[in-house]
């Protein structure tokens, strides 16, 4: 704190107290060590807390919240106040402060090199390993030159061991963060994104060998050269060891525990013991205890114990302990320590040359392999990204008196400033040009009967699986028509960036699933594989997308657009419960779905699945549904009946569309005020009236086409929203699956009233009513909302081909697959 310089103060400890004996004693808690940690953890979590959600609208990184968090307790703002300063953050607590803090980064270290793949070291091949190594040169270059001007003899840091901290401080790229950061701006699954990561996980690897060093020389100054020659050696027999004596160790206890069965508490507990004693060994033989933690984390196989190890630690390390060390560094950083103008100056140039210089020898490296200015200026950029390695050297600089106080915080404010101008830089250089085309046959009803069906498929959970693969083998997969499905699997985007890396690029086919999302992946990849193997006429491509829930849509909208699908299908967010009701399961569900409806380029299904007969049945000759099309009118109920004229030519379905027509006492109604002019109202009456033609020429055709015995087709007279509740609720219930429209847009004196009662607007009124708890039926809905892009050209049914009706032409399954894409991963 601002008054609390340790460097010439003394401190007297009293061991005795550790628990208060309680306020009714007289006692103050906060003269006792535990519960002044218990209130300083507790400040630090809401104080980053805060700053996480201020933050979030700039999609800026946890790590800027967390060191902002601690310059605001520190000695720059809250801890001015000499007051606060020594009641909650007295010298006499630094100590317990510091050793959690330190205890919380070498497990959370030890959790990144579980989390880490290695062989995507081998696979990079060498674009990657070149724009790190360039990347790395230029800034180490800079920082060389900018430590003999900042250097100061009289603080008693050898030249050499400054240069080094400097150096590898601003050329230093924070892998875990870089992640977070590409996830963020969509990038994650880019090829872009995959050389970014690839080139921030050798840097990350150099930068810990260079850091290995600059400890080594920053112990050992005082000694002979021929210690920190030791400390190296003795760093380099630990990594030995671990590799030839604690691996295979560790695969013996993998291979003692039977597959499927859980690791013993034994195990687990001589794995976690591990972990302090390689910290206590490397601390010991001279190098930061983290580097043995992160080694012991990297011989850790990935698999069923990685998924042991990662779950047990991960949200109490990283969501509790982890934000301490980052509070600590703002703890340590006096902003007004650094003094003059000449200062803030060097510190600006600083930021901007070392950023600079990350850039220019990015370019460099990017010019070499031809690739986009545009895209190695954004690499450039996006290697700029710190985080957790810089602030580990920058706290191992401060302890070994390598780095004075204005130093350190002026290396902070560095590392706040750049990584924080990250995400907006790149929003603005590099926007991946979309294809904007424009495609009309983004609708079941206007898709080619000879042509591929392209559906994409959103899956939360495997829990939908089952129905979704039976909705899909109904929808009449043939060599005339086949489907090509893209399954989605929707991943929400947490804090573990590495884990998410690892998980959705590199891992192959056939290795044990790393965590729990990546198993639901692998449960649902398996699933719709084993349905296209059994399955004639049908391609299937897995994809996985990665982002927050307030941004999922985006991704959906994007892939839909990317591979041009006619029809998205997303699951409801209310599942069925043992008594047939309907409950949630989480109401962020509910927001993706409206942000697709809303922005999507192509039809929309929401499906409420309450499960589809023969839900376990994949072979196709033995399919056997039966399917109900309600329709009132309107585009939506249009495309509903396309989907179900489609699924009505499968041998095994029988399809009953019930027609609803106002009766004769109907009140016609309007969408207009009652004080609009006479001339808007006409307007409305006559679209009213243009839609009503359309319906009928559409269900003329549909029953002119389909006179056999597998379809019925009946007419049902209403005057009011009741009546037709009544009728529906009249139905047999020997249906399988309900289709009916939105209705979005359409005014209709069938449904008038049934809004006001809806739970769920976004169903629209007939499929909120057929997903409601109450309804008598317990059978799947699919509520179907027609791609509106078509308006503007709705002067005729028959219109003019699409000047790209090239791409329209039947297309193998050979050439659609889109494996490895520039947008999306396949997870398996």
């Amino acid at each position: 704190m601002a008054a609390n310089k340790t460097d010439s103060s003394i401190v007297c400890y009293a061991p005795a107290m550790i628990t208060t004996n309680g306020i009714w004693q007289g006692d103050n808690p906060l003269d006792y060590s535990l519960p002044l940690f218990i209130l300083q953890l507790t400040l630090v979590v809401v104080t980053t807390r805060i700053f996480v959600y201020i933050l979030k609208p700039f999609r800026q990184p946890r790590v800027v919240s967390e060191i902002l968090g601690g310059v605001m307790l520190g000695p720059s703002v809250l801890g001015r106040s000499l007051e606060f300063a020594n009641t909650v953050f007295p010298l006499r607590s630094v100590m317990v402060l510091e050793t959690m803090a330190n205890v919380g980064l070498l497990y959370f270290l030890f959790l990144v090199g579980v989390e880490m793949d290695l062989s995507v070291i081998r696979r990079t091949g060498k674009k990657a390993l070149a724009i790190a190594v360039a990347g790395m040169v230029i800034p180490f270059l800079i920082g060389v030159i900018f430590s003999i001007l900042l250097h100061r003899q009289e603080d008693g840091m050898t030249q050499g061991t400054y240069i080094l901290f400097l150096g590898v401080a601003l050329s230093v790229t924070a892998f875990p963060v870089l992640a977070r950061v590409l996830a963020e701006l969509k990038l994650i699954n880019t090829e872009l994104g995959r050389i970014a990561m690839s080139s921030a996980l050798i840097n990350d690897m150099c930068a810990w060998i260079l850091l290995a060093l600059a400890i080594a020389l920053a112990e050992n100054e005082s000694g002979s050269s021929l210690s920190s020659l030791w400390v190296v050696l003795s760093s380099a027999a630990f990594v030995v060891f671990c590799v030839f004596a604690v691996r295979p160790a560790i695969w013996w206890i993998i291979q003692k525990t039977p597959e499927g069965e859980t690791f013993s508490d034994f195990h687990i507990c001589l794995i976690l013991t591990g972990v302090m004693i390689s910290g206590f060994v490397t601390d010991a033989i001279g190098t930061h205890s983290v580097f043995g933690a992160f080694v012991f984390g990297l011989v850790i196989p990935n698999g069923p114990l990685g998924v042991t190890l990662i779950e047990k630690l991960e949200d109490f390390v990283s969501g509790l302990l982890l934000p301490l060390f980052f509070a600590i560094s703002g703890l340590k950083t006096d902003i007004s320590s650094i003094k003059g103008a000449d200062t803030w100056g060097v510190l600006f140039l600083v930021i901007f040359l070392a950023s600079t210089g990350k850039v220019i020898g990015t370019l460099i490296a990017t010019f070499l392999y031809k690739m986009p200015i545009r895209e190695g200026l954004t690499l450039g950029f996006l290697m700029n990204t710190k985080g957790l390695i810089e602030m580990i050297i920058l706290n191992v600089g401060k302890d070994q008196k390598v780095l004075d106080d204005e130093s350190f915080a002026t290396m902070v404010v560095v590392a706040v400033i750049m990584t924080g101008l990250i995400t907006p830089v790149v929003s603005i250089i590099y926007r991946p040009t979309k294809r904007c085309i424009s495609y009309k046959k983004r609708t079941i009803q206007r898709a080619k009967p000879d042509n591929e069906l392209r559906v994409l498929v959103c899956i939360h959970t495997p829990r939908n699986v089952p129905t979704i693969i039976n909705l899909l083998e109904a929808s009449n997969p043939t060599k005339k028509s086949p489907i090509g499905v893209y399954v989605l699997h929707l991943v929400e985007l947490t804090g573990r960036a590495s884990a998410m890396l690892i998980v959705h690029n590199t891992r192959k086919s056939g290795r044990p699933a790393l965590n729990r999302t990546q198993a639901q992946s692998d449960h649902i990849i398996h699933a719709f594989e084993n349905y296209e193997h059994h399955a004639g006429c049908v391609s299937v491509q897995p994809l996985t997308a990665i982002s927050p829930y307030s941004t999922m849509h985006e991704d959906i909208c994007n892939l839909a657009e990317d591979k041009r699908v006619a029809f998205v299908i997303i699951p409801f967010h209310k599942q069925q419960t043992v008594d047939g009701g309907m409950e949630a399961t989480n109401p962020a569900f509910r927001t993706v779905n409206q942000n697709v409806l809303t922005n999507a380029p192509c039809s929309v299904g929401i499906l409420v699945d309450r499960g589809l007969n023969g839900s376990s049945r994949l072979s196709a000759n033995q399919v056997s549904h039966f399917v109900a099309v309600l329709f009132f009118g309107g585009p939506d109920d249009r495309e509903a009946l396309a989907y179900g004229w489609r699924m009505s030519e499968h041998q095994g379905v029988t399809l009953t569309v019930m027609r609803f027509l106002p009766g004769e006492d109907t009140v016609e109604v309007t969408a207009g005020d009652p004080i609009n002019h006479s001339g808007s109202i006409m307007r409305e009456l006559s679209q009213q009236e243009r839609e009503r033609q359309l319906d009928d020429e559409y269900i003329n055709e549909f029953r002119t086409k389909n006179m056999n015995e597998s379809i019925i087709y009946t007419e049902k007279i209403a005057n009011n929203g009741e009546e037709t509740v009544a009728v529906i609720r009249s139905m047999d219930n020997s249906h399988d699956l309900f289709i009916v429209g939105r209705g979005e847009g359409v005014v209709s004196p069938l449904t008038a009233g049934l809004t006001d009662w809806s739970e769920c607007p976004e169903l629209g009124a007939i499929g909120d009513l057929l997903a409601s708890s109450d309804f008598a039926a317990t059978v799947s809905v699919l509520v179907v909302q027609q791609y509106a892009g078509l308006e503007q050209h709705e002067e005729g049914i028959d219109m003019p081909d699409s000047p790209v009706q090239q791409d329209d032409q039947p297309i193998t399954w050979q050439q659609t697959n889109f494996r490895g894409s520039n947008m999306y991963n396949n997870s398996n």
